[in-house]
């Protein structure tokens, strides 16, 4: 995948991968505490993290033997602009069968007749 939103997009496919970025949300924390909740090997959460960092979701602090890793949420601001285009339409059919609903439950006028 070579485009920036794909790229994001596939990192964010993950469950493991947003329950991390979760995570990261409340601070920084080393690869072995982000491990701590999955019932997986520590070169396994390694390998998701990796993928985050590659899409610019994780930056690596670089101090001395200890790397926290932390969140950058940039890039799913372009998540959110691709993703704005689609709730407007979704919000627009709601109206329509807001309205849709509405004529159903007002009783006709020419059914009296």
């Amino acid at each position: 995948m070579s485009d920036p939103l794909s790229t994001t997009l596939a990192a964010l496919a993950d469950p493991t991968r947003r329950a991390i970025l979760a995570r990261l949300s409340t601070g920084e924390a080393s690869v072995n505490e982000l491990a701590e909740p999955f019932d997986m090997t520590l070169a396994a959460v390694s390998k998701h993290i990796k993928v985050l960092e590659n899409a610019g979701l994780v930056t690596r602090g670089k101090q001395a033997q200890y790397r926290p890793c932390r969140l950058d949420a940039a890039p799913m601001r372009e998540v959110a602009g691709y993703l704005e285009t689609y709730r407007k339409f979704w919000e627009r059919n709601l109206d329509q069968l807001d309205a849709y609903l509405a004529r159903l439950q007002t009783p006709a006028s020419d059914s009296k007749n």
